[in-house]
């Protein structure tokens, strides 16, 4: 049980063992019926329109009373106090009225806490409700509150044109600010469900008690930009000043307020409420809101029951509400000025409904007088008068539907330069918005729903684009006639030793990896997203195979060469067999196929989307952001097959680095390139390994990502042609005839018949160093004889006469004979062999 069940039982309760013991059936005067009146008038929270709703009601009962015909025989008399617009103190007041003589016919009330308590409590002693000010949409419920009608519309009338305004002006995201009231709470829900039915999506739904600071400035967070505000107009106030400070006010935001509000609401009790906005400023974060309320005034100018105009009953609630010492003549209004109109009507209905119970109730020989708290059948006969009642009132035609509720045209305004203009009427039975077309908005256009954000995706500049593809295109034609140059000339020995099919398999290389730039340019500028899936794996397939066609040529040349040279000792006169320089390039190309087509079968590239921060746009003061996007060629598993990938050709650069360092000194006439082949690998390999991981670091910077990788894979393949091609060129252009060609190589120009002379000297070279090296070994003993004979001998010439020395003398002079004729043969042999080498070059 709720607390209103839980006060409305105990209240029940009590008055019904105080009503056993009291006859309170004979208070007051014959001529008299007696309703009792809940007007909310002090207090500091809620709706406090009894201020000016009381004055309306009290020139109501004296217009009522003063007609002849209406209640023949009777006056109306109305009993009241002040509710505050607190329930509990709304309960205690009805009690009272109740409880105190004479005996109450029906009860009067405004303030939806208070009528939301009182008509509930009421349908214990079949009293009817009919509250001139309560809108909220939980009062519609007949079960609940079986005896209630109200001359104010329900809240919920106020969501039709809402979503009705938010169709107009193409607004599809919506916030909303309520104050944790039941009213408000009810008409929230109502709204939501409107809102999912229109397709209108509301972003954020912010709730406070008191303070709206917090929920103001998650409004602001959460990019609000249409928001309705709920709540009373205490509460209004304070969200207003919040508005200012957060700046949700101006030319991209647009608030709905309740149209109850006096029309300088916004200007009143700052300092009594510890606002801390100036007025200056309050008006600022006001101008431009839209306000929806029922019809609460008769807008054309017809008499009414009461024999008044609306502006004839404006003028005396005016007098009225001056004598009472409000400062009307300075706009300064009352609370519930509004509504008035409705507090007017209530008691022309109460009347009314009174008139036409009495005839009936005058057939059966009974009177109003008759009616007791227990006596349900003039209850029903009082119920049934008022729900067919039905008038043209000062708040226009009075009517209540199947759930008590008023049936009212809303009526749409906006706050333009300080005052509400009209913008236009809707008929929410009928569907029919009546427009006037006299919105004024800031800027001069129709605020957004939200901030527009531009999906802007960023391409790789044109001119860049253009200049690469040039470049990359002379490249192309370069290595098309290189390849033409290499065909023409295939007969020429410096063509045949340097393997012209395996430098067409590198030309050919070259052209696609040359192709692949132009496609690494092409993005959303050029192809849709539907294609360009197509481009990424064209990229890949492009750059992968282009790589191994050119490096795995020169790769297999300098492996080669490597192998060759580490043989060269053991088998001199073995020979490059061409078919295993493609059947490496072949390999290499075989493994890079099974990659790709894994890669294509399994898991495919597609278009991914980097996103950016949003970003101011330059030449434009509309409320837009710019969603900067990149386009990417990325795989559910791109990290896995970028590593197969790298990997491998990582592999390969290593070894060729590795090779290419071996071979860096060594010329072999059967591939007579070998070195600048060797120096291609150099470059590729440097260039490869800044290229990838810079690549990789600058990915997101369309621009420098393309340029930097562009003109790596153009230098590498500009610079491969360079040094490969350009020697030979050279070679062929020097010299017409092929006879000529050792001059400038001399590897290139050895015949077969040189070849087998160079290879008998260098036998024959061979023989002669190891006879001068026997022949070297023998001097070298005789003279170590020759010291050991002198020195031997020296002691003998001390002891001996000149014989004996000449005897030595000239047998030293024959022992060196000799050793002359030892060097003698050596210079020989040495000559012949020198000579025998140098016949052979």
């Amino acid at each position: 049980m709720t607390c209103d069940g839980v006060l409305t039982f105990w209240i029940f309760l009590l008055l019904s063992l105080i009503l056993h013991n009291a006859d309170l059936t004979d208070g007051g005067r014959a001529d008299e019926l007696h309703i009792g009146g809940i007007f909310p008038i002090a207090g500091t929270g809620g709706w406090q329109g009894g201020q000016a709703c009381m004055p309306a009601a009290r020139l109501a009962l004296d217009d009522v009373n003063k007609e002849p015909n209406l209640l023949p025989g009777f006056k109306l008399i109305l009993h009241s106090n002040d509710s505050e617009c607190e329930p509990g103190l709304g309960a205690s007041v009805m009690y009272n009225l109740l409880y105190n003589r004479p005996q109450k016919l029906m009860l009067l009330a405004g303030c939806s806490t208070v009528c939301t308590t009182v008509a509930e409590a009421a349908k214990m002693w079949n009293l009817i409700v009919l509250c001139y000010g309560a809108s909220s949409p939980a009062l519609s419920d007949r079960s609940r509150f079986p005896t209630l009608f109200r001359t104010h519309p329900s809240a919920t009338v106020h969501n039709p044109t809402r979503i009705k305004l938010m169709k107009k002006f193409g607004w599809s995201r919506v916030a909303i600010l309520q104050q944790a009231e039941e009213v408000f709470i009810s008409t929230v829900e109502d709204l939501e469900n409107r809102c999912m039915e229109a397709g209108v999506e509301i972003v954020t739904r912010q709730s406070f008690l008191s303070d709206p600071t917090d929920a103001v400035r998650n409004l602001r967070r959460q990019d609000a930009r249409i928001i309705v505000g709920l709540f009373y107009v205490v509460a209004a106030r304070r969200v207003l000043c919040e508005m200012y400070k957060q700046q949700l006010y101006g030319r991209a935001h647009v608030w709905f307020f309740i149209g109850w509000y006096e029309d300088n609401w916004y200007e009143v009790n700052l300092e009594n409420e510890g606002i801390t906005c100036s007025i200056e400023q309050m008006r600022i974060a006001a101008e431009g809101h839209l306000t929806t309320e029922a019809l609460m005034w008769n807008q054309n100018n017809q008499t009414t029951i009461s024999g008044m105009t609306a502006e004839e009953f404006r003028q005396r609630l005016n007098h009225a509400l001056i004598e009472e010492g409000y400062d009307i003549n300075h706009d300064r209004y009352p609370e519930g000025y509004q509504e008035a109109p409705l507090a007017y009507d209530a008691v022309w209905s109460v009347a009314l409904a009174f008139n036409k119970t009495m005839q009936r109730l005058k057939k059966r020989q009974k009177s109003l007088r008759d009616f007791t708290y227990t006596d349900k059948e003039i209850a029903d006969e009082i119920y049934a008068a008022m729900n067919s009642t039905q008038f043209l009132g000062i708040s226009g035609v009075v009517a209540f539907s199947s759930q008590g509720d008023r049936i009212a045209l809303t009526q749409i305004e906006q706050m333009v330069n300080g005052k509400y203009e009209k913008l236009g009427y809707y008929d929410t039975q009928l569907d029919n918005l009546t427009w006037l077309n006299m919105e004024q908005w800031s800027g001069g256009k129709v605020p957004q729903d939200r901030t527009i954000v531009r999906r802007v995706l960023r391409t790789v500049s044109l001119p860049l684009f253009v200049c690469m593809c040039a470049i990359s295109s002379c490249g192309i034609l370069v290595a098309l006639a290189l390849i033409v140059f290499n065909i023409w000339n295939k007969h020429r020995r410096v063509i045949q030793s340097s393997h012209p099919v395996c430098n067409t398999i590198m030309l050919f290389g070259v052209i696609i990896c040359l192709a692949s730039v132009i496609l690494l340019g092409m993005d959303g500028r050029f192809v849709s997203p539907e294609e360009y899936p197509k481009i990424c794996q064209a990229r890949a397939w492009l750059l992968t195979t282009g790589f191994t066609l050119a490096y795995g040529a020169m790769f297999s040349k300098v492996w080669r060469v490597h192998r060759f040279t580490t043989k060269a000792k053991t088998d001199p006169k073995k020979k490059v067999e061409p078919w295993k320089l493609y059947t490496m390039v072949s390999g290499l190309l075989s493994i890079d196929l099974v990659i790709l087509l894994a890669w294509q079968i399994f898991d495919p590239l597609q278009r991914i989307l980097e996103t950016f921060p949003l970003e101011d746009p330059i030449l434009t003061s509309d409320d837009i952001k710019i969603r900067p996007e990149l386009e990417h060629c990325e795989s559910h598993h791109n990290t896995m097959w970028l590593g197969i990938v790298y990997g491998f050709k990582g592999l390969i650069l290593v070894f060729g680095l590795f090779l290419a360092y071996e071979t860096r000194s060594i010329k072999v006439k059967q591939i007579n390139d070998s070195r600048y082949v060797g120096m291609s690998i150099y470059n590729v390999v440097v260039l490869c390994l800044i290229t990838a991981p810079v690549g990789m670091v600058i990915a997101s910077q369309q621009d420098a990502s393309f340029a930097f990788v562009a003109l790596a894979v153009i230098f590498c393949c500009f610079l491969s042609m360079l040094l490969i091609f350009v020697p030979k060129v050279i070679e062929v252009i020097r010299h017409p005839k092929d006879k000529a060609e050792s001059k400038y190589n001399p590897d290139s120009g050895i015949s077969k018949e040189d070849e087998e002379r160079y290879q008998n000297l260098v036998t024959e070279n061979e023989e002669l160093q190891r006879l001068i090296s026997q022949k070297e070994e023998k001097i070298r003993i005789l003279k170590q004889r020759l010291v050991e004979w002198e020195a031997t001998n020296k002691g003998g010439e001390m002891n001996g006469g000149s014989n004996g020395t000449n005897g030595i003398s000239m047998g030293g002079i024959a022992t060196h004979q000799p050793a002359t004729s030892v060097n003698s043969l050596s210079g020989g042999i040495q000559m012949a062999g020198i000579g025998g080498l140098s016949g052979g070059g």
